[in-house]
């Protein structure tokens, strides 16, 4: 934890967290489109067949979570932040108010991205009601905030973490 930043013990509300999110979506494309770019050119362009059906490799899916989960395991792990939560002055901490352990991290980047599982429904039922129903879980995983006292999330809830405003 960063020796400037003092954690109150406010909760962070969901509206500041989501807005935190969306500034980190600019990161993940970004962190994405370098990936994306490194393998087209270690595969020669070869990467993605766009045949008549459009074939992603499942290694290649794999490690574009792996980097972007990296990314937000270090963040929180080395300060408790990501490069969306420091504008918005919020921190993820233990229930405790110390920095998050090694697991707890691992555990809340995959709970919160655990609801990308619904993306396998695609072949089924098409992309958009698949986009669609991952928006709805996705949803429910936040909205649960607005209930807790403590403004937790379902990713929250698994870890025992929290996200506090920054004095």
């Amino acid at each position: 934890m960063p020796s400037n930043f003092v954690t109150s013990d406010l909760p962070c509300p969901l509206w500041r967290r989501l807005l935190a999110l969306v500034y980190d979506l600019l990161i993940v494309v970004a962190i994405v489109m370098v990936v994306g770019l490194l393998c087209q050119l270690a595969t020669g362009g070869t990467l993605i067949n766009t045949g008549a059906r459009t074939v992603i490799p499942v290694w290649y899916q794999a490690l574009q979570g792996l980097v972007v989960a990296a990314y937000f395991i270090s963040s929180w792990r080395r300060g408790g932040q990501t490069v969306g939560m420091r504008p918005w002055r919020i921190q993820v901490t233990r229930d405790d108010g110390g920095r998050p352990t090694l697991q707890q991290t691992l555990i809340r980047a995959s709970v919160a991205a655990a609801p990308l599982v619904l993306l396998l429904l695609n072949s089924v039922i098409g992309l958009r009601p698949t986009l669609w129903t991952l928006l709805v879980v996705w949803t429910g995983w936040f909205a649960v905030a607005l209930f807790d006292p403590r403004r937790r999330a379902i990713h929250d809830f698994a870890a025992h973490t929290e996200i506090r405003l920054l004095q």
